[in-house]
C-alpha cells in the first residue's frame, strides 16, 4: 500500500509534466487520478449528436467506454459487432468520417509525443487524419523517458502483448506470438506494419490526450 502511494505520487508529478509538454505541442491534454475520472472527462468532451468510433484497445475495454456509449444512446460505429469481415472493413472505413475517434497509445514520451504501431493501419490513419476529433486515453504505464524508449516499448512490449490477445482468436504464428519476444519478422500476420510518431497536433487541439494515474492496457 505504501509503495502504491508513492508510485501514484511519482506518476502524478510526471503526468502533470507530460501534460504540459503535450500542450506545448498543440494537443489538448488532461491528467486524471483514476479510471472513473477519465471516463467522466471523455464524456464531457463528446455529445449524443456525435458519431463515435474507436480502434481496437484494451484500455478502452478496461474503462468500459464502448459498452457505456452503446448502452446510453450514443451514435457509434462498432467494428466488433460487425457480422463478417466485409462489414468489419466497412466499419473501419466509416470511422474516418466519425466526429470522435477513441483510442489509446502504445507508448508516450515524457516530452509529449505519441508512438503507435498498427497492422492494418486503420487506427494510426484515423489518428493522423479523418475524424474531426481524436481522444487518446492512456495509463501512466505507457509513459517512458524519450522517443527511443517509446519506440522500443511499442515494438518489444506492446506488440507482443497484443499478439497474445490476437493469437487467442486468430491463431497467429508470428515469432512474438510464439515466444513472447519481438523477432523483427516479415510475417503476413505481423501487426508491426505501420509505426507512427505523432510529434505535433495539427490542427491545434484536434487530438486530446488523457493520462490516467492507473495501469491500463499493454
Amino acid at each position: 500500500m505504501t509503495e502504491n502511494k508513492f508510485v501514484k505520487e511519482r506518476n502524478k508529478k510526471l503526468g502533470e509534466k507530460t501534460i504540459e509538454a503535450f500542450k506545448k505541442r498543440h494537443f489538448d491534454a488532461y491528467f486524471c487520478n483514476d479510471k472513473e475520472e477519465a471516463v467522466k472527462t471523455v464524456l464531457s468532451l463528446i455529445s449524443k449528436e456525435d458519431v463515435i468510433a474507436w480502434g481496437g484497445s484494451t484500455t478502452l475495454a478496461e474503462l468500459g467506454l464502448a459498452d457505456y456509449l452503446e448502452n446510453n444512446g450514443y451514435k457509434t460505429i462498432n467494428r466488433d459487432k460487425a457480422p463478417d469481415a466485409q462489414s468489419k472493413q466497412k466499419c473501419a472505413y466509416d470511422s474516418f468520417f466519425a466526429d470522435i475517434f477513441l483510442m489509446s497509445s502504445n507508448a508516450i514520451s515524457e516530452d509529449g509525443q505519441l508512438v503507435n504501431i498498427d497492422g492494418l493501419g486503420n487506427r494510426v490513419a484515423a489518428l493522423a487524419f479523418g475524424p474531426k476529433k481524436v481522444i487518446v486515453i492512456a495509463g501512466m504505464n505507457k509513459v517512458v523517458k524519450n522517443l527511443q524508449e517509446a519506440y522500443t516499448r511499442a515494438r518489444t512490449y506492446a506488440a507482443p502483448c497484443n499478439l497474445q490477445r490476437i493469437a487467442a482468436v486468430a491463431n497467429s504464428k508470428t515469432p512474438c506470438a510464439v515466444t513472447g519476444s519481438c523477432g523483427d519478422c516479415l510475417s503476413s500476420d505481423s501487426i508491426c506494419c505501420q509505426i507512427v510518431t505523432t510529434r505535433l497536433c495539427r490542427p491545434q487541439g484536434r487530438i486530446t490526450v488523457i493520462l490516467v494515474n492507473e495501469k491500463l492496457g499493454y
